[in-house]
């Protein structure tokens, strides 16, 4: 298929952004995308997922071509909440362009990399680099990574597999530079697990302790002990895991009262020396030396957002990093830094790396990008797929 002209990335990114699709509303940014990659050749399926107690969400998968290699680009169109509307100096979803930079809600993440990515696609349809039986292309795009992220990306990942789609190389379109376009991608992320403690105790007066037994001791002694571990040193592509108590609380505006229960909440982001099982069996192992020294009872539950994972330096990201470098002149950075993404699915599946705008207006009032990074962007996503296709990633 050929076309008498590509697509401007900018106007694709201010139509995406005038979707309000706050998570986990999609407000016609699948449709707008969809729009785009259609007369493009590619496929469009919508991919609906529903499940107990979470939001029923729209998803979208585009592919053009079916033969290999499968160079996919995964992205989502939810966006966090405005916050204080008051505080941004325009319209958050109107997309508009002041002083040479583009303002809106998903401006950075991640609606620009979409727009980028359907307009370098476009610039090879249109010079027919993309033929049915030498390759394939594809956008895994969710409504939900901003959300819980249970019917979004994994559940799409299963739904291909089962049906024998594989992705052979994947590219996550975040915000992974920090002060300019081209000084960071993300090869890998670390894992995050968050746990909730109570500890059991007898309520009572303060005046006749012994007729009562306070939990808050027993809990001081717990986050006490997890928290003056150091887990590791770090690693040459990790930094320290860390071990974060994020709530203390017990509930009781009382004066005189002993509290019957005593609540925390914690977080470990851990590199690839820990799994989340290993670490929660510390916790546990932790609290369970506290009650048999001190008493007591506890109940502890845990939710692991992901498990840290790398994708070894090699001929992949080495693609990227060059095409980036021609694009900017900046040799980017290869992190595992930030928090977690949907790469943490995808990477069950095929190598995966992260690489998109400049995150540091990300989730705040009056987000934005400069708006000459969208068209550098769509030119480094355009040498990424040249080079992959010309062969440049042998596996």
């Amino acid at each position: 298929m050929t076309m008498t002209a590509a697509y401007d990335p900018l106007e694709i990114a201010v139509e995406l952004i005038r979707c309000p699709s706050v998570t986990p509303r999609d407000e016609g940014a699948l449709a707008t995308l969809a729009g785009y990659l259609a007369p493009l050749g590619f496929s469009c399926e919508r991919m609906h997922f529903s499940d107990e107690g979470t939001p029923d969400v729209d998803n979208l998968y585009a592919r053009l071509g079916s033969g290999a290699p499968h160079f996919c680009f995964a992205g989502h169109t939810d966006v966090v909440p405005v916050g204080d509307a008051a505080a941004w100096s325009v319209d958050p979803f109107a997309g508009e362009i002041k002083a040479g930079k583009l303002f809106g809600r998903g401006a950075a993440d991640m609606k620009g990399s979409m727009a980028s990515f359907v307009a370098a696609a476009s610039r090879l349809v249109r010079e027919g680099k993309l033929i049915d039986g030498e390759g394939s292309i594809s956008l895994l795009i969710t409504g939900d990574e901003e959300g819980p992220g249970i019917n979004g990306t994994k559940k799409m990942l299963q739904a291909l597999s089962a049906r024998g789609e594989k992705i052979d190389h994947c590219l996550v379109g975040e915000p992974t530079c920090v002060a300019k376009l081209g000084d960071m991608m993300k090869i890998g992320r670390r894992g995050s697990i968050n746990g909730w403690l109570t500890v059991r105790g007898t309520q009572g007066h303060v005046a006749y302790p012994h007729l009562a037994d306070n939990p808050i001791p027993r809990l001081l002694e717990m986050l006490k002990r997890l928290d003056a571990r150091v887990l590791d040193q770090g690693n040459a592509h990790f930094q320290p895991s860390n071990f974060e108590i994020t709530s203390v609380d017990v509930g009781n505006e009382t004066t005189n009262l002993i509290p019957g229960t005593a609540r925390a909440m914690m977080n470990i982001r851990f590199n690839d020396e820990h799994t989340g099982a290993s670490l929660e069996a510390w916790m546990r192992g932790v609290f369970d030396q506290v009650v048999q020294e001190m008493g007591g009872a506890y109940e502890f539950r845990t939710q692991i957002s992901g498990e840290s994972f790398i994708t070894q330096p090699g001929t992949f990201s080495a693609l990227i990093a060059a095409a980036v470098t021609k694009v900017t002149g900046l040799t980017p950075e290869l992190s595992t830094s930030g928090g977690t993404s949907d790469a943490r699915f995808i990477r069950a599946y095929a190598p995966v790396v992260e690489f998109g705008l400049a995150n540091q207006t990300m989730h705040k009032a009056d987000e934005h990008v400069p708006a000459g990074d969208i068209g550098r962007l769509a030119d480094i996503y355009e040498m990424i797929l040249r080079g992959y296709f010309a062969g440049a990633v042998a596996s």
